[in-house]
Order: C-alpha cells, then structure tokens, then sequence
C-alpha cells in the first residue's frame, strides 16, 4: 500500500503501481551556496534549521493537498498542478541540501546534527541540464513500463495485468513460459536508458559526497553503507533455513504438477511456475501447494457480503483495533475528507493510500474499499500509516516520517499479524474459531507471500548495487541478476539469456522506476519482530502465530512509545523502544512460522521417500 510522507511515496509490494518521486532536486549551487567565505557558527546552523523546516513544512504542505487533489480528480490541469507544487517542493529541497554541506564540521547538538544529516540524504544536480536529462529518462522509463504490451499476433496485444492473471490461474506450461517471456522481452526496448539513468544518477550522488547512488542508499540507514550490507546478509543467513525448506516442498508439488522434464530434483527450478511474473510472492500456488486436510471452511469474504459490510464499517472495524490499543479515535476531518469508495462521477487513483496533509491532524486515507478479507487487511494496514503520522505530528519536520523506511510498511502488517481467529471473534465476525489443525494451512499461505519474498526484496538491491557501483556492466545485467536469483532464490531463467541485450531486471516496475527495494525486506522482518514485542508486552505466552493484542492498553503504550520518536533517534533506538532490542531479528519470524517448519520438513522426509521408490 502508499504511503505519503516527506513529498515521497513508498508502496507496498502487493500494488502493481507503487511509485516514489526521486531525489529529482531542481536547484543549482549558485541558488544555495551565497554562503559567505567567513566560518559558519552553531548559531547559523541554528537558524538555517529553523528557517529550512519552517519553509519545507509550508511547502510540504501544499504539494500534498495539490497531489491529493491530483489524484481524485484525474485531469491533465490537475497533473499540472500537481507537478507544480511538487517541483517548488523539491527545489526548496535541493537548495536545503546543499546549503546544509556548509555546516559540515559543526559540533552541533545530536538533534541539529542528526537533521543536518538527513537534508543531505539525496541526490543534487548542479547542471540544469543533468536535472531535466535526468527527469527526462525518469519520466520515459515510467511510460516505457507503464504502455508495455505482448502482442502474441498484430491485432491481440496482452498488458501485464492480463499476462499476470494467466500466470495466476494457469497450469499450461508452454503458455506459462509464453507470457513469462512474453513480458521480459519488453524491458530491452528501455536498457539504454536505464544505463545513462545510472550513470547520471550517480553524478548526482557524487556532488553530495557518496561514491555511487548504492552507497547513498545504504547510508540512509544509521550505520556505515558496509555494515547495513553486511546486516542484510546477516539476516538472510538467519531466514534461510525457513525459505528453503519453504522451496523443497514447493518443488515437489511443482514437480507433481509439470513432471521431472520440466523440474528438476536438484538446481534451480524455472521462474515462470510460481504464479508470480517475478516468482517474488507464491500465493497463487496455494491450491496445489495447501494440506490435504485441516484448512478452515471459514470465509471472511463471504461473512462482510452477507452482512453488507460498507467501506465506512470496514474502517471503523480497523479504527477500533488501535483504538483499543489506547489510541485516539480518528479525527472527524479524516470522515469528512477521505476517499474510501470508488466515485461514480470521475476517475481516482484506486491504489490504497494513507496521507497526513499537514503538521496537525489532518490525515486521510484513498482506497476504493470492497467488503473483501483482503480490503479488510489492507485497511487497517493503511490506518498504522495514519496513526504513525498522529503520533508524530509533534515532531520537528525534518523528523516527521518513519525510523527507516521499512518501519512505516511494518506498522500496519504488525497490527494485520494481530488479525487471528481470536480477533474476529471479539469483533462479532467469526462465531467459533476453528481447529488448532488449521493453523498448518494458514500458515503456509502466509509464508507463500511473507517468507518467499525475502530473498527476492533483498536480490533485488544487491544486484542495483553492483550496478551502481560498476561492478556490474549493462552487457553483464541478465548475467548477474540470474547468478543471484539462482543463489538467493533456487531459480533459473526458463529461457536461455538474451545475449548482452537483456534487461529481465527491467521488467519489474521498482527498477524501471528506481524504487529502493531494502524497505520490502526490512518491513517483513521487523513486522515479526514488532509483534513478538507487542504480544510479550500482553503477557502472551502462547504460539505467537495465535496472538493478538486487540484491547491490550499495554502493548498499545508501547507501540505508541515507538511511533511518537519519529525519525528523531536512530532507528536502532526506536526499535529498542518497542523491543528492547537494537538488532533486527529474524527469529521472531521463525518463531512465528515454527509450526509450518516442522510440517515442511515432515513432508519433505515423506516426499523424498516418495521419489527414491
């Protein structure tokens, strides 16, 4: 889902169109740097904070309400508009960031300091030329992407959406491989472009001090970009046994469904089988994957329908979680001026969406809700955007937003962890909670998005690094990025690499659009570690799968001693607020899928006998 914060939007991995607006800073030196050659006082840096947070909170302010407006009245004046107010953002931006090298040295106080470092965290171009070449080649890979189509004949041509439903539904192979390969022979036609886009990318890196973009992207995260790449790694290492015991099994089913012609006992298993143009979340394979017994008749789907369920009784549904946390009912403005259901009289933008409109309380959230249990997750995701806003409008500007940007998209999948049998009992939405024997079945079909995503969220960035970095060549792209998703994720290509020529990175939307990918990995961790800490606050001591701490006043005090801190400490600290621990850790994921391990390697044991008669 999206979130905006910071004239920026991240999204999560579900949407098919998240998009962020990069550091694209239209500012030159000479409009930032009137900085005289005398040396510059803490009482200087003191007032160019000030004055900085004062105009970008004004600013901020107003391309939010002009990009809200843009995308609940889709017209080409709205776009103008928004775009507008979206550049004098950016501008103020830009000059801030270079203005703030000027105090570099400074010994400011840790909380002028930690600003100071934060305006610097972005790309600059000095030449007004690389800033328009740059949102040139910007704007051509979004539309290169977006306008993307097969055309298996002249007059039938496939956008991705039709070609990810054929992969969703369809057991045919040879039509699986078609539109697989079908949609990565469009990305080449925007290789070149990506390849100057990197190049000019890492210009604007450089004038702000980092060696490439990667670098720069791992320096956002309180620790030198070496040491975050190393705890990536780490927290792999830790997962893995999980994701691969998640893979063996999957491999046996595939095997059963296509033959040992089409998938091997032993190597890497062709992408195009996992239901998922990017083989990234496998839900789709959940009928031939789930257990032959034991899963729930129970349909929340259908219990909503039934009950004629609207999109305002959805949110209140989700209002009320946190509320019983101990936390504020949501503004009356939010009812007044939230887009929760699809307008009969104009096209919105339909992706879900939580936005804080100024300093204050205005928050809202966009979302076109249906009575679904997915909408029914999804809403109260959204609302742990909101409520992460709330509890740090008292914040300074500069640390109004998430620790890092994977706690915001955690929030909300904590609080969608806490959606239990248990919990829709309470509510009045499920009579009886089922078996303990469908814990097994739901299980899994969690871990076919939250545990098979993982080594993709985190290959993805590893091999922009390399790019970024030179280490990879544009003629070794499909090279490297295969290596890597055989290593990370057991996959191969289903169909010999393109040559030099290839782009496979390209076909998925966060490259073409430069979208940071770490965030998606963070938030899946941190999501279960946020809530072993909330269900330990509640004095749970159950299966952790099992907890929910819907009306727990406790855990709800202590997450809100979390999102109160902002951006304003490091996120090692605000993580140490909720959980007492300063490390991301991935046991509290496999302490949460422990009962489905132990079921994976049962039935691997099984069905490898199976294979050996």
């Amino acid at each position: 889902m999206t979130v905006r914060y910071l004239a920026n939007k991240t999204s999560r991995e579900r949407s098919v169109t998240p998009k962020i607006i990069s550091a694209l800073l239209a500012c030159t030196f000479a409009a930032a740097g009137t900085a005289s050659a005398a040396k510059p006082t803490v009482a200087e840096a003191e007032r160019f904070l000030a004055d900085t947070e004062t105009k970008l909170n004004k600013l901020n302010n107003e391309q939010s309400r002009a990009a809200w407006v843009g995308s609940n009245f889709i017209t080409d004046d709205t776009e103008g508009i928004a775009s507008y107010f979206a550049e004098r953002y950016l501008t103020a931006s830009g000059e801030a960031a270079i203005g703030a090298r000027r105090f570099n040295g400074l010994k400011l106080s840790p909380e002028s300091a930690r600003k100071m470092m934060l305006l610097q965290q972005t790309l600059v171009f000095a030449d007004p030329k690389e800033r328009e070449q740059y949102a040139q080649l910007q704007a051509a890979m979004n539309g290169a992407y977006g306008k993307a189509k097969y055309c298996p004949t002249p007059d039938n041509c496939m956008a991705l959406g039709d070609m990810e439903k054929v992969l969703a539904t369809s057991h045919d192979e040879a039509k699986l491989k078609e539109m697989w390969t079908g949609w990565h022979a469009q990305s080449p036609s925007y290789k070149q472009k990506y390849t100057e886009y990197v190049e000019l990318s890492n210009k604007g890196a450089k004038q702000m001090g980092f060696a490439d973009t990667g670098v720069m992207w791992r320096s956002q995260y309180d620790m030198p970009p070496e040491a975050f790449a190393a705890e990536m790694e780490r927290l792999w290492q830790q997962v893995k046994p999980l994701y691969d015991s998640l893979l063996t099994y999957t491999r046996y089913k595939l095997r059963a469904t296509y033959g040992p012609d089409v998938v091997p006992l032993e190597g890497p298993i062709p992408s195009h089988l996992f239901g998922n143009m990017w083989s990234q979340n496998w839900t789709n394979l959940y009928p031939l994957l789930k257990p032959a017994t034991g899963a729930s008749s129970y349909d929340l789907t259908k219990v909503l329908e039934q009950r004629k369920t609207d999109a305002k009784q959805m949110t209140r549904y989700a209002e009320g979680f946190y509320t019983s946390l101990g936390m504020q009912k949501l503004p009356a403005s939010f009812w007044e001026r939230s887009l929760l259901t699809k307008p009969r009289d104009r096209d919105v933008v339909c992706h879900a969406s939580a936005w804080p409109l100024n300093e204050k309380d205005d928050v809202r959230i966009k979302m076109c809700i249906t009575p679904t249990a997915e909408d029914f997750t999804v809403i109260h995701h959204e609302l742990g955007h909101v409520y992460y806003f709330l509890a740090y409008t008292k914040q300074p500007f500069l640390f109004r937003n998430g620790a890092n940007d994977g706690f915001h998209e955690a929030i909300g999948d904590t609080v969608a962890l806490s959606i239990t049998p248990s919990y829709l009992k309470q509510i009045g939405l499920m009579d009886q909670e089922p078996d303990v024997n469908a814990d097994i079945p739901q299980l899994l079909e969690r871990a076919l998005s939250k545990v098979a995503i993982l080594p993709f969220a985190y290959s993805v960035d590893k091999w922009r690094w390399d790019v970024y970095a030179g280490k990879t060549k544009p003629a070794d792209y499909d090279k490297s990025w295969w290596q890597l998703r055989e290593q990370y994720m057991g996959m191969k290509r289903p169909a010999p690499i393109n040559g030099v020529t290839g782009f496979d990175a390209g076909a998925k939307y966060h490259v073409a659009a430069d979208v940071p990918y770490a965030r998606y990995f963070l938030a899946d961790m941190l999501q279960f570690q946020f809530h072993r800490a909330l269900c330990r606050e509640a004095g749970y001591t159950g299966p952790l799968n099992r907890c929910s701490v819907y009306g727990n006043a406790k855990a709800g005090a202590k997450l809100q001693q979390m999102l109160a801190l902002g951006a304003s400490k490091p996120w090692p600290e605000a993580l140490k607020a909720i959980s007492g621990e300063d490390k991301i850790d991935g046991n509290a994921l496999l302490e949460y899928f422990a009962p489905l391990k132990t079921w994976l390697d049962q039935q691997n044991a099984a069905l490898a006998a199976a294979e050996k008669k």
